[in-house]
């Protein structure tokens, strides 16, 4: 694929900014043109939005995402070595993207958003879930974005979209599923990255379900925690430390104290949570 734009290409800028992407921070940085440009395409029209991107690093998908049309892009990048490769793309495309250095789990990117926003991201490895499992419990709903399209291993992208009857099916796939629909949009490859991780990625799209079920947060949070921390017992066993009567709390959320969490879907999971809240 031809250059997108004018700036050197990405090899160039991680040499001249000696840009070694580090595990600590759960950094493979994503050098090929074509997928960049692909999740950019993927999130939708991106002209009447500010794009929310989490871990720029030399700024690949920073610059698909201004390429392909982005009204504004706003940066979070916690490893200052990065900022100049970053800020250089920001002199480029003057007044589009504005670079903030810090670190995504302790600011909210709310306060950033400035109308129809999307978060669109290579999320850091180490990072991501807990990244996501943030964006998807606010206790205000629709949330403050529209959609959100993410890089995360493969495995992880499994569980987002698991239901049951999936192996992957989990704590994850309940709070994910219970507030958005999602999906995986398509795979990447290893040996697209620098360094090449040691596991497939995924590309994953969550968008806001405008009214989920009502559902008190914390006690799906609990009930979840509990049924899938303890998968291999029957619910009745894995909720028991939640309450004296859990059994009957099962039964009144219209479940057998017999199954498993494995065989519990996000509906079950609500009624349970509704159960389990009550005093």
């Amino acid at each position: 694929m031809a250059q997108i734009d004018d700036l050197p290409p990405l090899r160039e800028v991680i040499a001249e900014h000696g840009l070694d992407a580090r595990k600590s921070l759960g950094q493979n940085f994503l050098l090929d043109l074509n997928l960049t440009s692909r999740i950019a395409r993927s999130a939708g029209d991106l002209s009447d939005c500010t794009v929310i991107e989490v871990g720029p690093g030399p700024g690949g998908l920073t610059r698909a995402l201004l390429a392909a049309g982005a009204k504004k892009v706003i940066a979070i990048e916690k490893d200052r070595r990065c900022l100049p490769a970053l800020f250089e793309i920001a002199e480029h495309y003057k007044g589009m993207l504005e670079v903030i250095e810090g670190d995504a789990l302790k600011c909210n990117p709310a306060d950033f958003a400035d109308g129809s926003v999307k978060i669109i991201a290579n999320l850091p490895y180490n990072v991501g879930t807990q990244l996501l499992l943030g964006w998807l419990t606010t206790d205000e709903w629709p949330p403050f974005w529209d959609s959100l399209t993410l890089m995360f291993q493969k495995e992880v992208g499994q569980r987002i979209v698991s239901d049951t009857g999936d192996k992957a099916y989990g704590r994850l796939g309940v709070l994910a599923n219970w507030r958005c629909h999602t999906d995986i949009l398509f795979d990447l490859n290893p040996k697209a990255f620098t360094p090449p991780p040691k596991v497939t990625s995924a590309v994953v799209q969550l968008h806001p379900r405008e009214k989920p079920l009502a559902c008190p947060l914390k006690a799906l949070a609990q009930v979840t925690a509990h049924a899938f921390g303890q998968r291999r017992k029957m619910l009745r066993a894995s909720l028991k430390s939640l309450k004296p009567d859990a059994e009957a709390r099962i039964e009144a959320a219209g479940l057998k104290p017999t199954s498993r969490a494995e065989e519990i879907d996000v509906t079950g999971f609500i009624a349970l949570a509704h159960s389990f809240n009550r005093d």
